[in-house]
């Protein structure tokens, strides 16, 4: 028995190399990050009073106001465009790995553990962070 070896990222799930529904690339999710995070903090400095020069004693609470509204971003959009709009922009949308609907509670638990950031930064070999695995979902081209 041998073992298999993945040639490319996504392979093992049955996704294409290139092209529609292959693996999203490490720099259009950097780019898609950049996208909702930059959108968060404009709508939290004009929306929930953050100020991005405060000292964080200064600041208080609002402080966080980026991230719950990334978060927030993350939790409405995945469900209901298949992606963040920064995934969207960049021409990529999250899946499940059945290609169903992502439903309501897997864009919760993936943007809680997101937020937590290091999920997210430890990948497999399909280019999978930790946050997708626990939710079966796959980012990938659109």
């Amino acid at each position: 028995m041998t073992d298999a070896v993945n040639t490319y990222p996504g392979e093992r799930l049955g996704l294409p190399r290139t092209g529609h529904r292959s693996v999203a690339r490490i720099g259009r999710r950097i780019g898609a990050l950049v996208i909702d995070y930059t959108a968060a903090t404009i709508l939290a400095t004009a929306f929930l009073g953050f100020d991005q020069f405060a000292l964080p004693t200064e600041a208080g609470l609002t402080q966080f106001a980026p991230m719950l509204v990334f978060a927030l971003l993350q939790i409405v959009f995945v469900p209901t465009l298949g992606g963040s709009p920064g995934h969207r922009i960049l021409g990529m949308r999250l899946a499940r790995l059945d290609g169903s609907w992502v439903g309501l509670w897997r864009p919760i638990v993936r943007t809680l553990l997101l937020v937590v950031v290091i999920p997210a930064v430890i990948w497999d070999e399909d280019q999978r962070g930790l946050h997708d695995k626990l939710v079966g979902t796959v980012l990938i081209r659109a």
